[in-house]
């Protein structure tokens, strides 16, 4: 028999609400998940995933749904209030998006990527937070970098860095030495690519916070990070703008070869 679950509750956000409305209307219309996925173009499948919240749904699904159901643009102004608004449950959304990824571009201004850091790096940030058990956020960061580099090079990697990072000697002379190790040697592999933005550059954009683009295989999605949080971001107008953002941010940051130039400098330091 198949799997019959409980609809989602919509109070606990507006993705679960849109979820709810989703599978509300399908039901009241008397439609199969295959039928609503003819509708939508999808499989049977990701039906289930977007009504489950597995997924989430997209600007052209939404506008297919609207026609079928003749409900003028109430999906499409569900979606866009679902992406406007602030996902509890946005943690684990990214945690699924970065598992989907194909690539990553990513730039930090004050720490190297967790993707990126040895494990006496990710120890030293972890003594300095706030989290009670330490051992088990080691452990979730120790897992999280695992499973991205056992994607190999079906995941690409574009990360630009500001030289402060290379500055501050995180976890001590020795610790870091080996950090910058280990950054000359992800530098080194086709798939990666590590830039740096020297103080020479001056002022950039890059002062606003640190962010990220996942590009899954259909669409890019983003996050912002800013102090005590961030924010995923779904709308394809405003991961464009981060996009441009980051390309503006990389403008400033100097070649491949010149950066692993950088990094080598500061290692001698640390030696």
């Amino acid at each position: 028999m198949p799997i019959v679950r409980d609809p989602l509750d919509p109070r606990i956000s507006m993705w679960h609400f849109l979820a709810f409305c989703m599978r509300f209307f399908r039901e009241k219309m008397g439609l199969s998940l295959t039928q609503c996925g003819e509708i939508m173009g999808l499989a049977r499948s990701s039906v289930s995933n977007l009504e489950s919240g597995r997924r989430r749904p997209q600007d052209d699904q939404m506008r297919k749904l609207d026609m079928a159901y003749g409900t003028g643009v109430l999906f499409q102004v569900l979606l866009w209030f679902a992406r406007m608004a602030h996902d509890p449950d946005w943690g684990r959304q990214i945690g699924r998006y970065e598992e989907e990824a194909v690539s990553i571009k990513s730039y930090h201004g004050q720490v190297i990527p967790l993707a990126l850091q040895t494990d006496d790096y990710t120890w030293a940030y972890v003594r300095a937070s706030k989290f009670k058990d330490l051992d088990a956020s080691m452990a979730r960061r120790t897992a999280k970098k695992k499973a991205y580099w056992e994607k190999g090079d079906s995941l690409l990697t574009w990360t630009v860095l500001d030289e402060a990072v290379l500055a501050r000697p995180v976890g001590g002379r020795e610790a870091m030495r080996k950090q910058l190790e280990h950054l000359l040697e992800l530098a080194d592999l086709q798939y990666v690519s590590i830039r740096i933005v020297p103080f020479s550059s001056g002022e950039y954009m890059g002062v606003d916070g640190w962010l990220q683009i996942l590009g899954l295989e259909d669409r890019d999605v983003g996050y912002s990070g800013a102090q005590s949080g961030g924010r995923l971001i779904e709308s394809p107008g405003e991961v464009r703008d981060l996009s441009i953002t980051f390309d503006r941010i990389s403008v400033k940051a100097a070649s491949e070869e010149a950066s692993r130039e950088i990094i080598k400098q500061y290692l001698e330091r640390y030696t």
